[in-house]
Order: structure tokens, then sequence, then C-alpha cells
């Protein structure tokens, strides 16, 4: 141990160097104390930034990570490929001409006859007149009958269509009533059997061989190649309708945009790769009720660029880089305060920070405001936002600042602060238009059923029948808006088809349906 010097024999030159030599070890310590301390605190912001990292995971569940498809899970192809080529035959058949499809081969199905214990129902059809051209009266020889397999929920029925067959003895002239037209020509399911598999498949989310299961219990073998034959079929009969309404969407000034990942099997492959849904609504505000899908085979932002096309308004959305090429093209931004809340609402999660508990209570005012003006008319619900929520979003602004400029770069809570300030006039660009929704929440609700309905049916089978699903799925979820029944509009909706002219589709649409009573 070394001895301390007696300062009462030490000189006065003796004496200062001491003092010198004590100075320096004095501010050696304070270096490495300053050095320890910068060091704790930068250790203190990577440590909140993990743990705040890791308690987000916890709160997620991840769907598992290999693609690869087992045997079982192949099975589910069939009925994918059988829609597909269902829906290119009937494309087909639409582009053909009438000495084409007059010039094909006839071929006559072989289908096993309907079961005799079902109830049936007799359907006749007679011309109106039995009187022959000749002045005879017409005479009845004969009748052709077909079945078709109905279903109302909870119950098959059979449709016995009866056409009665007249002539005249005295020039054969040959009468009959023609064949009501359906969706599905010669077929045996009623619209009311179509509709039932549409809305179990796409709004129920149950595969085609679950409702192949479902028929054979009540008797009724209907292979899923067939079920997936009617799908293709009908989707493509329902197609121009979805897109009557993506027209007429695009009509309003405010909408919002959202997007989830589905998978699709990649072509020739035995493996997943991940596709996209896009899906475009108006706001809660809008006196049009509706909801499109679009699906894509990639997250691209040209695949929202092509489906707004030459509209200009104001755009709901995440902060997702592909809506971005569009804001300098005429589309306003408006952020979505639900992702900014949800930053400090994580943050708090994780290690119950008192800045985050402060951030959450002042955005909660902000929400307080919009849920006394939710009912109000555009122009009222303005004034209060001018009156009541600019004042409280910038004091929330200047707060934000402020305590930015305390909190280290890289922690969880700079990362929560810099969403917001970095996004603030997008923001809050809500204020200003009474039209405009605070969040992007609605959007979000529209996207459920396809997060429901892919834990289901797993993945989509190709591009073709993504963007089938997304049409179905449109006219079933926008009918839900507007109150309907998605069976009740569907079997309707397929009844009509095959006679409604084109220049009055819009009729059909969900906001503008009305049920044809007979």
């Amino acid at each position: 141990m070394t001895q301390r010097p007696d300062i009462n024999q030490l000189s006065a030159d003796q004496l200062r160097a001491l003092a010198t030599e004590l100075m320096d070890s004095l501010d050696a310590n304070d270096q490495v104390l300053d050095r320890k301390e910068r060091a704790l605190v930068r250790s203190n912001a990577i440590i909140e930034k993990l743990t705040h990292e890791v308690a987000i995971l916890k709160r997620h569940k991840y769907a598992r990570r290999s693609e690869q498809l087992d045997a079982v899970q192949g099975k589910l192809l069939d009925e994918l490929i059988d829609s597909d080529l269902a829906a290119i035959e009937a494309e087909l058949d639409q582009a053909m001409t009438e000495e084409q499809k007059a010039a094909r081969p006839k071929q006559k199905p072989k289908r096993t006859p309907l079961p005799p214990e079902l109830p049936r129902t007799l359907i006749h059809h007679e011309p109106d007149n039995t009187q022959c051209q000749c002045g005879c009266q017409l005479k009845r020889i004969g009748e052709d009958i077909s079945e078709k397999l109905d279903y109302v929920p909870g119950e098959f029925t059979v449709e016995r269509h009866i056409r009665g067959k007249w002539a005249c003895e005295k020039c054969e002239t040959l009468v009959q009533a023609p064949v009501p037209p359906q969706v599905i020509d010669k077929g045996i399911p009623t619209a009311g059997l179509l509709a039932q598999v549409l809305v179990a498949k796409y709004a129920d989310h149950l595969p085609l061989y679950r409702q192949e299961r479902i028929f054979g219990r009540a008797g009724l073998e209907i292979p899923r190649s067939t079920l997936a034959e009617w799908v293709g079929a009908c989707g493509v009969q329902l197609q121009p309708l979805a897109d009557a309404l993506r027209n007429t969407l695009l009509e309003h000034n405010v909408l919002h945009a959202d997007e989830t990942p589905v998978s699709m099997l990649a072509p020739g492959k035995k493996k997943t790769h991940k596709a996209y849904v896009w899906a475009y609504c108006t706001t809660p505000f809008s006196d049009l009720k509706a909801t499109v899908y679009d699906f894509a085979p990639s997250r691209a932002g040209e695949h929202a660029r092509t489906f707004l096309g030459d509209w200009q308004g104001k755009l709901v959305c995440d902060d997702y880089a592909g809506y971005k090429a569009g804001f300098g093209n005429g589309i306003t931004e408006i952020g979505c305060m639900a992702h900014a809340r949800r930053k400090f609402y994580d943050l708090h999660e994780a290690n119950k920070s008192e800045l985050a508990a402060k951030a959450l209570k002042y955005i909660g005012g902000l929400y307080e405001i919009e849920r006394e003006s939710k009912d109000l008319p555009p122009d009222k619900r303005r004034e209060i936002r001018q009156t009541k929520a600019k004042p409280l979003a910038e004091a929330l602004h200047q707060w934000m600042l402020a305590h930015r400029q305390k909190v280290l770069d890289g922690s969880g809570t700079a990362k929560a602060l810099d969403y917001s300030l970095k996004r603030w006039e997008a923001l809050t660009r809500y204020l200003d238009d009474g039209a405009v929704p605070i969040d992007n929440n609605w959007v979000e609700n529209q996207i459920r059923p396809w997060a429901l309905g892919r834990s289901n049916w797993l993945f989509a089978g190709s591009l073709r029948s993504g963007q089938r699903a997304a049409a179905i799925m449109t006219l079933i979820q926008s009918a839900k808006l507007n109150g309907h029944d998605p069976y009740a509009y569907l079997k309707d909706l397929l009844t009509r088809l095959p006679t409604q002219k084109n220049n009055a589709i819009n009729e059909l649409l969900p906001h503008n349906w009305k049920p044809c009573i007979p």
C-alpha cells in the first residue's frame, strides 16, 4: 500500500506537483465515468428497443414457415382446376357464334338419377296459345321432363319441369314452351342451389370437399369436380357485376384501401407463394355501401395504380410504399390514426411506458370527439373537429416534438414518436374534411373475411381462381353492407342474370338491388 506523503514536510514545488497530479487523476476519472454513463444510456436504449420488439413478437402468432404441400392438401387442387376449366369453357362459349356452337359435337351427359324420395315440385310449361296457325286446335301428344336439384337452406327439393308437347293433327305442327334460361344450361342445379354453394364456399368458408360430404349425408352424390364446374361458370356470369361495382366505387371522392397476403399455388409447382388481396371501399360516412376486392399475384404498387386508374381523390391507407406513387398524380394521402396509436399501444404493452400511456390518453381524446360526431352530417362534423379536435391535435404535436428531443435515437419510444411526427400532415388532414374518417379501420374490417377464409381453404389454386373469389366475395360483402341476405341476393341474381339486359346491369348491384317478387 502506497504511504501518503506528509504535506507539512513538502515544499511549495512538491505541493504544486501533487495538486497537478491529483487534478489530472480526477479529470481521468471523470472521463471514465462519462464514458461509462454514455455506455449505460446506450445499453438501456438497446435493451428497451429489444424488449419492445420481443414483446410485439410474442403477441403475434406466426403461421408455419414451410410451404410444402402434403398429399392430402394436394387433393384440394382438383376442385380449383375444375373451376378454372369450367370458367374458361364458359368464356369460350360466350365468344363463339351460333354457327360455331351448332357445329360442336353434342355430348349427352351421364348423370345419376336424383333420389326418388326427395319431394318434387311440379312446374308446368305450356304454350301461351294452343291454336295452330292454320286454325285447328292443337292436341297434346306428350311431354319432355327434366329435373333440377333445388336447395332451400336445410332442405333439398326437386323441381320437375314438365313441358307439354302440342301438335296439330292436320298440318303436323309441333308447339312446346321454351326452356327457361338458366345460368348453367342443361344442368341440374337451380339458382337456389348455386347460391347455396357460393355462399357456403365464399361467405361461410366451406371448401367444396366439405360441401360434397354435406350433400352426401343427404343422400346426394355430387362430386366436388361438379361443384367446382358450377362455381367456375357462376364466376364468369358474376364478373360483369363486380366490374360495374368497381366503376361505381371509383366515382366517389374518398376511399379506403388495404391489402392482405393470401397463399397462391405457383404454376407448375407444388409450392405456394405469397399473393395479395387488395380491398377498396367507401367510407362509413358515404351513401354508397360497397367493398371491391382485387386479387393480384404480388404486393407491387402497380396493382393499386392499375385498379385506381385515373381516379383522383382522398385515399385513406396505411404507410405502405405501394400507394406512394399515386400521391403525386392527384391522389391525396389520408393517414391512419389507428396505426399511429398502435405504435404507442405496443410500446405500453412492452414496458408500461408512462409516455406511451399519455399518448394513448391524448389520442383517445381525438377518438372521443369522433364518437360524438359520427352521426352528424359532414359540415357539422368538420365544424366540431375544427373547434375541439384541432386544438387537441396541435397540443399533441407539440408534446411529441418536445419529448422526441429527450429520447435517444433507435429506442422503441423514438420509433413510436417518429412514426407519428413524420406523417403528421397526412394524419391530421381529416380535420379539414367532414367526409374523411380518422383511420383505416373500416377497410380492415372488410378484409377480415379473407383472413377467416384462408385458414380454411389454405391457398388459391391459381390467379384465375383468386380473381374469381375476389369477384364473388365483392358481391357477397357488399350485399351484407347493404343489409341483404347473401343467399337471397345471389339466388335472385342468378335467376335474373340470363335475361338481364347489359345496359340494365346496375339494377342488380347490391346498393340498387330489390328482390324480384313473382
